[in-house]
């Protein structure tokens, strides 16, 4: 059972009620004016809340919050997993990226692009990895078909966490699912928690995840 209530999300196991994120929630500054870019621009290790649900009754989608329990993020503006078109907005309902869905033959791939002209190509990586554990995803940057002449992103999936690294190896962000502080109490598998590294574009981390997990069909 979930209630919505104070904009609070509760997930009730049977007598039990657990929240997704923490108690104090604090409003988010909107000031005219302000350069956006720099609300997404981490500093420092960041955390966050996704909750596979859209907050918007018959919508499919995903909601996110900060460590303080602010709304971020969300998507909930589709109906059906094979949705060729989805957009990641911000709490007011700007679109911050439109994701495209494409098909070449007999592989699918996924486009994000957002007004200030970023772009990006997400699609499985057909490379075998050394020890059989994991699959990856690339990430291509720009709108060149050619992916060896554009910078790189990977999404490694190992089980039930998965990471984005860079072309370098470098680790960006972390997912996986989210544990409750409470003992014998769980989220459930649609309750993530993502760790963004510092001096991160979050909102690009947002929309590759909200890309790989459209392409691997868990939104």
């Amino acid at each position: 059972m979930q209630i919505l209530s104070n904009d609070r999300i509760w997930i009730c196991p049977a007598k039990n009620m657990v929240k997704i994120h923490p108690d104090q929630a604090l409003p988010v500054d909107s000031s005219a004016g302000e350069d956006k870019s720099s609300l997404y621009m981490t500093t420092e290790q960041k955390s966050f809340t996704i909750w596979m649900r859209s907050l918007v009754f018959h919508t499919k989608g995903c909601t996110v919050f900060d460590s303080k329990g602010n709304l971020i993020y969300r998507v909930d503006n589709y109906d059906s997993k094979s949705c060729s078109e989805v957009y990641l907005m911000d709490l007011y309902g700007e679109i911050l990226y439109t994701l495209r869905q494409k098909k070449l033959g007999l592989f699918k791939s996924l486009e994000g692009y957002n007004s200030t002209g970023t772009r990006f190509r997400l699609r499985k990586n057909f490379k075998i990895s050394p020890s059989g554990s994991s699959s990856s995803y690339k990430v291509v940057m720009g709108s060149s078909r050619d992916d060896t002449q554009q910078s790189c992103y990977k999404i490694v999936n190992r089980g039930s966490v998965f990471t984005v690294e860079d072309g370098s190896g470098r680790l960006v962000a972390e997912v996986k699912k989210k544990q409750s502080n409470i003992n014998g109490l769980d989220y459930g598998e649609d309750v993530l928690t993502m760790m963004v590294e510092p001096e991160v574009d979050h909102s690009f981390i947002m929309g590759i995840v909200i890309a790989y997990s459209l392409l691997k069909c868990k939104l």
